[in-house]
This record gives structure tokens, sequence and C-alpha cells, in this order.
């Protein structure tokens, strides 16, 4: 077979240096594969250079394989890890005897062994190869390159380790990198026991309505809508069943029902057509920012999420991993008319509680600190969307929606979750760090303001409270307004010693904080 060319561009991706294309990219190239470019493509330089840069890793002339596709093929194992999506584009182009062939002549490969694995895995065909009798069990997914399950199952027909987190339904994957690994290591989940252990169980219960009020309301911030207060009852009674469902299609639509309420104007149940997000242009044209699954995968598409957070859970894949892949993955699949993004942002709550994650009864303001973050989050989930535009064929219909003319299926099983999951983490570190203690010590605070504040005057509770609010508002003192008509019963030297109450409770700087009223509460 010729060898690759050298390329100075790949699809629009500028190498740093003149190159050729090996492993996923050169059989994306010699297989013009219709799948959107990796965070980092491979090459090989002639200068026996060695640099990552621009989305490429360059690597020495020495480490070519050869032109054949199964050496390009463990040559991507090899260097960049799994990537079912083009994997399984390249198992359908190829010649499937080639990989018979080679793994005949090499039984023992634990490269070719993992290839016809995921040959089978995904493809759902039988290889015309014996059972492997020899040689380690070899781990499918390398947990250096990729973050795979703590325990593993045994595949003994080609003596595999199976860690991979999904099934062929539905199987996305983290890539490893500095910023998980530091996330791990800061230990939200202990951190945020340590937290709610060192406070009186009433505050803790009391910290927990609010921060379950503060998410509901920010879920509904997040979509641009100042919701009713029904409507946010409704959210927080679907909130506060995280963790005790079991996830299945028939869920999901109940999950929609009690969130939609009224069902007169809005369609209920999975999509019968097509689906997008974005805008329509003046002629009412569909112009999308991410194109919805086809409406007869949905069924396949759902049933391998609610595999995937069966078998993640069985073999122990990482909470916040786990959350990520299941709840950014329904939002790209899109099953609803409406509540797609709701029904997002419970499955976050939902998959953390189920695994212990938060703490019990607790639920961690996650759509808060999206919405204070909205522009990561739409970044975030641009990373998949945005790519596969170029790739998904549409037409308009008649009433400004669009139709999907290719198989799209597998774009919303294989995607890279990584950006997902490290959007999460510092989700989760911003609510460990900031949200929850803050609220704890408010709390604490405020109990103490009333208490001093009662040796001063006895007022009924709900004054205190305004009070509070008030000397909040204006930094400390009470306006003159407030004096004049709600406190216009307090003397000056009251509303004086009120004022030293309260900035020596609230404007006396902390480790973290020097003002305890933050916008998540007011």
């Amino acid at each position: 077979m010729n060898p690759s060319p050298l390329l100075e561009s790949f699809r629009g991706r500028r190498l740093p240096m003149e190159a050729r294309p090996v492993g996923y990219c050169e059989l994306i190239r010699r297989f013009d594969l219709r799948v959107p470019l990796h965070h980092e493509m491979a090459a090989t330089s002639p200068k026996h250079s060695r640099r990552r840069e621009n989305g490429w890793s360059i690597h020495p002339v020495s480490a070519r394989p050869k032109e054949d596709t199964v050496a390009h093929l463990v040559f991507a194992l090899k260097h960049e890890g799994l990537v079912l999506l083009t994997l399984k584009e390249v198992f359908h182009a190829m010649d499937r005897r080639d990989l018979e062939q080679a793994l005949i002549a090499k039984p023992t490969s634990a490269y070719l062994r993992r290839l016809c694995f995921l040959y089978e895995w995904l493809l759902d065909e039988e290889l015309a190869v014996p059972d492997t009798k020899r040689g380690s069990y070899a781990l499918l997914l390398d947990p250096e390159k990729q973050h795979a399950t703590r325990d593993t199952s045994y595949e003994r027909r080609f003596r595999i380790l199976f860690n991979l987190p999904g099934t062929p339904q539905f199987c996305p994957l983290v890539r490893r990198t500095q910023a998980i690994d530091d996330f791990i290591a800061k230990d939200f989940r202990g951190r945020a026991r340590d937290i709610v252990d060192s406070a009186p169980p009433d505050v803790i219960a009391r910290a927990a309505a609010f921060l379950l009020l503060s998410d509901s309301k920010a879920s509904f911030a997040i979509e641009g809508e100042t919701p009713s207060g029904d409507r946010i009852e409704r959210w927080a009674r679907v909130i506060a069943k995280a963790g005790t469902l079991d996830l299945s299609i028939k869920e999901f639509e109940r999950l929609q029902r009690e969130l939609i309420g009224d069902e007169r104007f809005v369609r209920v149940g999975l999509r019968d057509e097509g689906g997008f997000v974005g805008r329509h242009d003046p002629l009412q044209q569909p112009r999308p920012e991410h194109v919805s699954a086809n409406p007869e995968d949905l069924v396949s598409l759902l049933n391998g999420l609610v595999a995937f957070n069966a078998l993640s859970r069985m073999l122990g894949f990482h909470p916040v991993m786990t959350a990520a892949c299941i709840a950014f993955g329904f939002v790209y699949i899109h099953p609803f008319e409406d509540g797609n993004g709701r029904l997002h942002r419970f499955l976050l709550h939902h998959v953390m509680a189920e695994r212990d994650y938060t703490p019990e009864g607790i639920v961690f303001p996650v759509s808060s600190a999206i919405y204070h973050d909205i522009a990561r989050y739409k970044a975030t989930l641009e990373t998949v969307s945005k790519p596969l535009l170029e790739w998904i064929e549409w037409s308009a219909t008649p009433r400004g929606n669009v139709q999907v003319q290719n198989d799209t299926a597998d774009y919303y099983r294989y995607f890279d979750a990584t950006a997902h999951v490290e959007y999460l983490f510092r989700c989760i570190e911003t609510v460990v760090s900031r949200d929850l203690p803050d609220e704890l010590l408010f709390l604490q605070h405020r109990d103490t303001f009333h208490a001093e504040a009662t040796r001063v005057v006895d007022m009924p509770e709900r004054m205190f409270d305004m009070l509070l609010t008030f000397l909040h508002q204006n930094q400390g003192r009470l306006s003159k307004r407030a004096r004049e008509t709600e406190f216009v019963a307090l003397t000056a030297d009251e509303v004086t010693r009120m004022e030293a109450i309260y900035r020596d409770l609230f404007q006396r700087p902390t480790d973290d904080q020097s003002d305890l009223f933050r916008p998540l509460r007011v």
C-alpha cells in the first residue's frame, strides 16, 4: 500500500510541520470517514521530531508502522487510546479478513486481541478466528490514557479484561487529564461530608432546603425562564427524588410529565419527529446549533444510557464521570420536545446521589454553579455539538423543524466526555468550597444575629430577617427609608447597636469570604 502523503493541514487543522498522518488520522484520511477530528491527531515527521501542539501529536519517523490498516489500528490503540466512533467506522470500511489473518498469525498479541474483541463488540459480528487459548488477560482500555472502571469482567474469547463503563449502545469515554486527576485528589465527597458533619442537624436541614430552592430557581434561569412558584415546586419535588429512582424510558417520560404539568400545549413522551437547538432566520428556516438524535434511534440510545448507568455502577466507574456521561448524553440525544434541559440537570443530581457522592439529604446546587458560569457551560456543550454539525445532513420541514437524512446514532453513543467531566468537577468544587460552607456559616451567623439582637429589642422573627436583609442591602447600615417606615419604632441607639452586631458577624473577614451574603442567597 502506498505511504501516506506529507500534509501541511488535514480537514482544516494545520500541522506544526509537514508530516504524514498515522493511526486514526491516517485511517480517517484513507477511508474518508465521516467523523469529527479527535482532540489530538497523530502524524510522523521525516525530521525525527517529537512534539505536541495545536491538536497534533508528532512522532518520529521511527515510530511509523507499516502502511496496512491493521498496523495503523495497532498504532492508534498503543499511542492514542480508544475512540469508539472512529473504530466502528474503520471496522465497517476495512476488509475484516485483514484483522482475522493478523490475529491468526499472532494469536497472543494483546493489541490484536483487543481489536478483535472491539470488532465483535461494536459490530455484533463474529470474526472467523478461533478462541484465544494462550496469553495473559489484557485490559481493554488503557487506564494510563483513559479513565476505566475500577473492577473488570472476564471476556474469555480473546482473554480480555473488560473495563469500559458502557455497552455498544452507549459508551462515552473520558481521557486522563491533569485537571481531572487533580479534582479526584481533592476528594470533594469526603470534604462535603466533613462540612455537613461539623454543623448542627437543624442548620443542615435549613441549608438543605435553601440549596434545593436555589438549584430550582437557577435551573429555570439557565433557560431564560422566570417560573411560577408552582413550576419551581414541581422541579423541587423531582429533584428530591434524585438517587431513589430506577432509570428507564418510562421513568424519563413520567418525570417529563411531572415537570411539564400542563400537557395541553406540549407533546409529552418521546419525539416522533426531528429536533434541534438554535434559532430560525427571518424566513423561519431553522439555523441549528445542535441537531438532536433521529426519533427512530431514541429507544436504542436511551436504553443504552440506562445500561451505562447500571454497568458503570456495577464495575465502579467514578460517580462524577458517570453523571457527566449520562446527563450530557441525555441532553445531546434530546429525546423530548420540552424538558430536556431540566431532566439533564436532574440526572446530574440523580447519579451522584445514587452513588452516595453527595451527603444524604443535601442537593449540590449544580444548576446555580452552571448559571454563574453559563459561558463555560455552553462552550462545554459545543465541544460535541458544534463539530457534529459538519457531518449531520438535514433538510428543513414545512413547520420549520429539521429532518435528518443520514445515520447519526453513533455520534450520540460514543462522544468524548472529557470536557464535560472537567466542567462538572468545577461546579462541584464551587459548591463544596464555597456554596455549602458559606450557607451553613450564614445560617449559624443568622441565628447568632437573632439571639444578640433580641437582647437589644424583642421583635418577631420575620422582622429580624427583614432587618438583616435591609442591613445587607445598605452595606451594614439601616437606610433612612427603613428607619422611617418598617423600623420607625426603633430608637437611634437600638439601630446603632443592631448595625454593630451585623458588622461583627457579616462583615468580619473570614478565611474564604468577607461577605456571607453572596449572589447565591439574594
